[in-house]
């Protein structure tokens, strides 16, 4: 009976050590997330009106080409000193 005692005394603390040395122990790191494949990058164009560039997607299309808002759609193409279309 004495021998049983000591046996159940010795697992309890072998028990208790493995539950505190296993709560110490940093939890295993978790695995990066699934990387999504790439966008196609899309194509760019420059408003007719400032020269912004902005994707084709977003763009508003206008007789003369591409503009980037409303406003720069009804002034129409700029005038810029030494553009070709003032040299003709």
């Amino acid at each position: 009976m004495k021998y049983l005692l000591v046996l159940m005394v010795v697992l309890a603390g072998v028990w208790i050590w493995r539950n505190r040395r296993a709560a110490e122990r940093p939890p295993a790191p978790k695995p990066p997330p699934a990387r999504r494949p790439l966008a196609q990058p899309s194509a760019m164009v420059a408003c007719r009106h400032c020269g912004l560039h902005l994707p084709a997607s977003d763009a508003l299309a206008g007789p003369d080409g591409p503009y980037c808002s409303a406003e720069h759609l009804r002034l129409g193409p700029a005038q810029r000193p030494g553009s070709a279309r003032d040299a003709s």
